[in-house]
């Protein structure tokens, strides 16, 4: 069943008499609680794609849907309750709220769809547990290594048990042993939960841990049937 479903988007951006074609007609499918990388060379329009899908980014033209629901006939706030319900979001620069401990961060989400204080406690700090820093719940961001804050954001976007979650180079900034810690992390909540995750990311070796790889270029999908060891084969032999 599919969980996400673009037909014809076009993303352009025009400054003055520059235009910009970031998005090139895109068609696709995810299906529900798949693993998907999305690759390519830099500028290709990885971010863009993943911004147009989850509504953060007006499309120029074309159709998303998710879960059945046309995105792009949603207001902007009934797109931004959408998100809040049914989706995650993990940056490579964490976005955490450096005023705020571990756990106020996970928890916020929750606040903000209503939930009560206690019971947004409960679960920020099980989410915290699970990702193994339920220890760590009360040090604010500052206090914590990257591996800890990214892990962090993972519990944060998964604390309102979305059905999908966009990874924006969720590795970028960690050193090897720690991005390898964090992808182990997210396929084991991928697998047991079921949920969707969407990864940009130029590394090959995240791409070797998703079922499938979205491979970009210049603004249009180039391959998005090849196994995922092909395409990031061929990556690696490109530089």
């Amino acid at each position: 069943m599919s969980i996400i479903r673009c037909q014809d988007i076009v993303k352009t951006y025009v400054t003055g008499d520059i235009r910009v074609e970031a998005l090139r007609g895109i068609t696709m499918e995810i299906e529900k609680g798949e693993m998907v990388g999305v690759m390519g060379p830099s500028g290709c329009g990885k971010t863009t794609l993943l911004n147009c899908l989850s509504g953060i980014d007006e499309v120029t033209s074309g159709k998303v849907w998710i879960e059945d629901v046309e995105l792009t006939e949603l207001d902007d706030n009934a797109k931004t309750r959408f998100r809040a319900r049914r989706m995650g979001f993990i940056f490579q620069f964490y976005n955490l709220l450096p005023v705020l401990s571990a756990v106020e961060n996970v928890e916020l989400p929750l606040l903000i769809s209503g939930d009560s204080p206690a019971m947004a406690r409960e679960k920020a700090l099980r989410l915290l547990e699970t990702v193994g820093l339920k220890e760590r719940a009360t040090m604010r961001p500052a206090s914590l290594s990257g591996g800890e804050r990214q892990r962090v954001t993972v519990a944060r976007a998964l604390v309102n048990t979305p059905a999908l979650v966009w990874a924006d180079e969720p590795t970028g900034d960690l050193d090897k042993r720690t991005a390898d810690d964090v992808m182990a992390l997210m396929r084991r909540l991928n697998e047991q939960n079921g949920q969707t995750f969407i990864i940009v990311t130029h590394d090959p070796e995240v791409g070797m841990q998703c079922d499938r790889i979205i491979h970009m270029r210049d603004g249009e999908i180039v391959d998005e049937s090849g196994t995922v060891r092909s395409v990031c084969q061929d990556i690696v032999a490109r530089g």
